[in-house]
């Protein structure tokens, strides 16, 4: 009985119904996360290439951490500039865009700020000052956070951190957006987290449409010549897969209500 079930064992090996995947681990961004998006992408890559990913969900400041730090194979994030800054210091041997977004202000639906008919997002964000209502931020050095920062600089409002109606939450983005209903206040969001968002209240999306708030992801290999257990070739294996059509599918036609969350605008190698 041993022999003929080792002999099967075998057998199953050998035509591929036993299949040993690999695994590689890499940081993304909570927005990323939250969509529910890498539920539909990572059971396709794991059928298609055999390669587990392994997530580590933390914002974009962290996740550029962890990468430098060789605690993770590859980043997905959402910050240019640091993104630039995290290659330039070669943590990363390059950067490959895979998929876009955009980042919209939330409100009470009574909106006591105004902001619905703002003429951009500078506007909207001296609204809320002028107007003292509550904000949440998410406050954790994430791509979001940092853009949200990059926004009330444009905008000529100093210290806002200090302001009593400005929250930082020091979380992630579903948790900002929790705090964000129980306050009935403001937040800026991605897009995608937002409707994926189960605990709106009487949260709206009031304000969008700047050009200013478009959010591009990136994947970044993270650097074998510094880390040498980095593994490359899957991270290599997996970047293929990601600009691929398969991907491209499952990233255009990923909808919540009907409501398309991200465009995939990944573009061949050379």
């Amino acid at each position: 009985m041993n022999i003929l079930k080792t002999l099967v064992a075998i057998v199953a090996i050998c035509s591929g119904s036993i299949v040993q995947s690999e695994t590689i681990k890499m940081a993304v961004t909570t927005s990323f996360h939250n969509s529910g998006l890498a539920d539909e992408l990572l059971p396709a890559l794991l059928a298609d290439t055999g390669v587990e990913v392994q997530l580590l969900v933390v914002g974009t400041g962290q996740a550029l951490r962890l990468g430098a730090a060789g605690d993770v194979d590859a980043i997905l994030v959402h910050s240019r500039k640091a993104e630039d800054a995290f290659l330039a210091a070669g943590y990363g041997t390059h950067r490959r865009e895979i998929m876009y977004n955009d980042f919209v202000l939330i409100g009470p639906k009574d909106d006591p700020a105004k902001i619905a008919g703002a003429k951009d997002v500078v506007e909207a964000l001296t609204d809320i000052a002028n107007a003292s209502a509550p904000f949440v931020s998410r406050g954790d050095d994430s791509g979001t956070h940092k853009k949200e920062m990059s926004l009330w600089a444009q905008s000529e409002i100093t210290e806002v951190s200090s302001r009593d109606w400005y929250r930082a939450a020091g979380a992630g983005m579903g948790a900002t957006l929790n705090t964000a209903s129980g306050m009935n206040g403001y937040v800026m969001a991605d897009r995608a987290s937002w409707l994926n968002f189960g605990n709106k209240g009487d949260l709206v999306l009031l304000y969008s449409g700047d050009p200013v708030l478009f959010n591009q992801y990136a994947y970044i290999p993270v650097n074998p010549v510094l880390h040498p257990h980095v593994k490359s070739n899957l991270v290599a294996k997996v970047e293929q897969w990601l600009v691929g059509d398969t991907a491209a599918g499952i990233i255009n036609g990923y909808r919540i209500n009907g409501e398309k969350l991200f465009t995939f605008n990944a573009k061949p190698a050379g």
